[in-house]
């Protein structure tokens, strides 16, 4: 199974769509084979459903998404899991297990505008 994990650094992303990179994580038997980065090719409404489709991606992994993303993501039969935080390492040791398993999304609509570009925080309730 081929994953991609929104990537900021070694962390987890909170904005899938806004994230400098994306981990790809080829899965099998329990093994990974495969860890590669792909610099995110930029941030356009349905551009990386279809960019993720291209690269084989089966499950996007991530932070936050918004729900029309989350629908593109589904016509192409990519699974997504959201509310993911932490190092891509630990997130990568819990996917051979078969895990994570997807949360409540950690940003609001909108929230993310912006980020990765104008500011480096997202406007999150609560300040998280």
């Amino acid at each position: 199974m081929r994953f991609a994990i929104s990537t900021d650094g070694d962390f987890v992303s909170a904005h899938f769509g806004r994230c400098p990179s994306f981990s790809i994580v080829d899965i099998e038997n329990s093994r990974v084979i495969k860890v590669e980065v792909l610099d995110n090719p930029g941030h356009q409404p349905g551009y990386l459903p279809e960019f993720l489709h291209q690269k084989g991606v089966n499950c996007i992994i991530c932070g936050g998404m918004g729900d029309r993303a989350v629908s593109l993501f589904k016509s192409y039969g990519i699974e997504t899991v959201v509310g993911i935080t932490g190092k891509v390492s630990a997130v990568i040791e819990k996917l051979v297990k078969g895990e994570p398993k997807s949360g409540k999304s950690l940003c609001e609509p909108g929230a993310g505008k912006n980020y990765g570009i104008k500011k480096t925080e997202c406007d999150h309730k609560g300040g998280e």
